[in-house]
């Protein structure tokens, strides 16, 4: 069952990023041969003041949209497995935002988040509170490139649905007969007994918010603004390869992504296992 995903990784996504590694230390642009510079894109990066503003914008993305995917899709299947009736419309109501195409949930948050005339400052007036120019003032734009990135959680939602399915019956009656409140359940119980459904959840937030945030950029930010606040490092790598032709540099910035994106795993995972070192300890 594994096969097909496997084989579509691996002709889009492995080879790919093998064959663009030698890119990495060249100076190419289509059109002439690529042309050996060795470390020269790397110090480029290093003096490159967009290029770490870039990679601080995709380091608060996913400090904000991780905890927000995960936590919301976590809450929503609690809520959902419990419901009897319209058990059907919820799950479909939830899961609706994660099949809608990119550009046009883009669209449509760029209209909600209008400051003068967008529905989200009209209800804040409604209750005396100011809203804020979302697209115009840098942490605005920040906070609501994170939230919109956060509302397509029908996946990780359908995950953890699945996942409090399948705990048995019988740990959570017998939590009861011990007296234990459905909150004591959920933290003694479900979450144990969830936590590699979770920790995989979050190894996969991680990746889609540090590589998939090129549309709200392209889209809501207008092109990475205000003031490079929503430049992100995918949009930023995709401007110098096919506006500015300089795939050589463009190279060098991808397997710098990867790189960061691996290191930050390896810190989820090292701290997740001590975590769940010590739950055995306790127990």
């Amino acid at each position: 069952m594994l096969a097909p995903y496997l084989v579509g990784l691996t002709l889009l996504v492995f080879i790919p990023a093998v064959a663009g590694l030698p890119l990495a230390f060249t100076s190419y642009n289509a059109i002439e041969p690529p042309r050996f510079i060795g470390l020269d894109n790397f110090q480029e990066m290093v003096d490159d003041q967009i290029f770490w503003k870039a990679v601080f914008n995709s380091a608060v993305f996913a400090l904000l949209n991780v905890p927000a995917r995960v936590v919301g899709a976590l809450v929503l299947a609690l809520l959902v497995s419990g419901a009897i009736k319209f058990g059907a419309g919820y799950r479909a109501a939830i899961y609706l935002p994660t099949v809608v195409p990119d550009i046009a949930w883009a669209l449509i948050w760029l209209w909600l988040l209008n400051p003068v005339y967008g529905p989200i400052n009209q209800m804040l007036a409604l209750v005396g509170i100011p809203g804020p120019a979302w697209m115009v003032e840098e942490w605005g734009a920040r906070f609501a490139i994170a939230f919109m990135m956060s509302w397509q959680l029908g996946e990780g939602f359908v995950v953890c649905l699945a996942a409090i399915q399948d705990i048995p019956r019988e740990l959570r009656d017998q939590a009861a007969v011990d007296g234990a409140s459905t909150f004591r359940s959920i933290v003694g119980v479900t979450l144990p007994m969830m936590t590699p459904i979770l920790l995989i959840l979050l190894f996969r937030d991680t990746i889609i918010s540090l590589q998939a945030s090129f549309v709200p950029a392209l889209i809501v930010g207008r092109g990475g603004g205000p003031n490079y606040a929503t430049t992100v490092l995918p949009f930023y790598i995709y401007t110098h390869a096919f506006d500015y032709l300089r795939f050589g540099y463009a190279a060098a910035m991808t397997w710098t992504l990867i790189a960061v994106t691996g290191g930050v795993l390896w810190c989820q995972y090292r701290v997740a296992s001590k975590w769940r070192l010590g739950f055995r300890d306790a127990e």
